[in-house]
């Protein structure tokens, strides 16, 4: 009988598994022609499927007590070119037309995603086990300049403590 094509992941899948688990953020959200700036929370819940191949991300953001923006992200390694994907789904409707993709410079991954409204850039930064941060930024069409738009730092919790919404 052969092995399971999932029981032994390279390298660049088991890092991915870093993302795994239930966390909750503490945010600081910049003013942005989307939203106004602000404090937020976050939940997130990020479970490794197909053995370890795909971490798959459930993200919500509250503000005022109500959820106000949701995603729903695919994190892969295309092994072809040695990029880390994300494909993103989100409450503000944007159909990726392209995955985010990127590389580990050390503790953090760093993913861009460019369309016809500009590129974004998300940076997951580890420090240690059970806490990492988050900068996204953002750089409108015909624009140099990386603008926040949001930072956090999420901790892990236990599955218990997540709230569904």
């Amino acid at each position: 009988m052969n092995a399971s094509p999932f029981s032994s992941l390279s390298d660049a899948h088991q890092r991915l598994q870093a993302l795994a688990g239930a966390w909750r953020g503490e945010e600081e959200v910049a003013a942005t022609q989307w939203t106004d700036a602000g404090a937020a929370t976050a939940e997130v819940l990020a479970e490794a499927e197909f053995g370890g191949l795909l971490v798959v991300q459930r993200y919500r953001q509250r503000r005022d007590g109500t959820v106000s923006f949701g995603a729903h992200n695919v994190f892969g390694f295309d092994q072809q070119n040695g990029l880390v994907t994300m494909h993103q789904f989100d409450s503000m409707g944007f159909v990726p037309m392209s995955p985010a993709t990127g590389t580990w410079n050390g503790n953090e991954l760093v993913l861009e995603r460019s369309s016809p409204r500009g590129a974004a850039s998300v940076t997951y930064g580890f420090d240690g086990a059970d806490t990492y941060r988050m900068k996204l930024q953002f750089k409108p069409a015909g624009s140099n300049a990386w603008q926040d738009m949001v930072r956090g730092v999420y901790r892990r919790v236990a599955p218990s403590e997540t709230k569904e919404g």
